[in-house]
């Protein structure tokens, strides 16, 4: 579906990442030292930032939040909406939200709900956001988007262990210019829902002591039920197919072209994904923007995290036009093309 918002102002995007530092490395992955270079030049993960046990992603997410809130010297009174973006939530009743509202001291009669999707999720976010504005009553969405996706992997499962960090982001939307016109595409597949899946810890599979056991999985990984499995192969091919063609569709859809882009923001999936969506589409290098070597992947907490690791490239701009796309579990994918004006990126911040 393709859709268009007109008035979308994001007025700031902040981060929070982990300060533990975790190396793709010997000590981490028992695999010759081959292996792990070859998988480390393939994925382009060198490092990830992983959470301690008692840090969720609405602690990173608060962190960020409360940063982003003081920087712009906003009345927290003025915030109208909370969105709270995660597929590794505190708890799976009551929602994060209204936690994250009292905490940081929100009004009572703000909308606060959670919002559930991995990979493509902030894009999808950021279009609820956008909707949710073009209410009168409404001036300012908060959307927090985290994920302690190193939780759901097993040391074991060499497929997925070395891809997935933690980071929660904050993003202040509100209304501006009417000239500000965003565009939304928006897709799913739900035939691919298997291809990344956590099995259990649901109603379907619910937990028990036989999803805590470490089992074989393909090549030689070992993994719980209630670990992250992905069909690598499925995947790739969702991806390699659906993903240029998308970005495509949504820059015919802006009547715009590639040179008419400032920058770049792929979910940051792995390396050889993004850059083969470079070369696939021809986009120049230099409007591409990574965040994934130190960082790894975030899920849907990436899109947010790249661009405030990327800070500087905006320092000196009022303007950038910037299209984002995020694509994954679900299976689910979409685009944004929307215009950061004036707005304040704030570089990551540690807990």
């Amino acid at each position: 579906m393709n859709c268009v918002i007109d008035g979308l102002q994001i007025n700031g995007i902040s981060s929070c990442v982990p300060k533990a530092v975790v190396k793709n490395d010997r000590n981490q992955l028992d695999l010759p030292q081959e292996e792990i270079d070859k998988l480390v030049n393939s994925i382009g993960i060198k490092e990830k930032r992983v959470a301690d046990l008692d840090v969720t992603a609405a602690d990173l997410c608060y962190k960020a939040g409360d940063k982003l809130l003081n920087e712009l010297n906003i009345n927290r009174d003025e915030v109208d909406a909370v969105i709270f973006m995660t597929q590794t939530p505190d708890y799976l009743m009551p929602a994060n939200a209204p936690i994250l509202q009292h905490r940081l001291g929100l009004k009572k009669d703000a909308i606060c709900f959670d919002m559930g999707l991995a990979c493509s999720g902030y894009v999808y976010a950021l279009f609820v956001a956008s909707s949710i504005l073009q209410n009168p009553a409404i001036n300012n969405v908060l959307l927090l988007d985290g994920e302690t996706a190193s939780k759901f992997t097993s040391k074991k499962d060499y497929v997925n262990y070395p891809l997935y960090g933690d980071a929660g982001t904050a993003t202040l939307i509100g209304k501006g210019s009417i000239q500000n016109t965003s565009y939304f595409s928006l897709y799913t597949d739900g035939s691919g829902y298997d291809a990344v899946m956590i099995e259990s810890g649901g109603y379907r599979n619910p937990i028990s002591i036989q999803g805590l056991e470490e089992l074989p999985r393909d090549s030689g990984n070992y993994g719980r039920s209630n670990d992250v499995y992905m069909d690598g192969l499925k995947v790739f091919n969702f991806t390699m197919k659906e993903v240029p063609k998308s970005v495509k569709k949504t820059l015919e859809f802006a009547e715009t072209t590639i040179d008419a882009i400032d920058y770049f923001v792929f979910h940051q999936s792995n390396k050889f994904m993004t850059d083969f969506f470079a070369k696939k589409l021809k986009i120049p290098l230099d409007k591409m923007l990574y965040s994934i070597q130190k960082f790894g992947n975030t899920s849907s907490a990436s899109i947010p995290l790249t661009i405030s690791v990327n800070h500087q490239v905006f320092e000196h701009k009022e303007n950038s036009t910037i299209l984002l796309s995020g694509f994954g579990a679900g299976l689910s994918w979409g685009n944004a093309l929307v215009i950061l004006d004036k707005t304040l990126i704030i570089p990551p911040i540690e807990m």
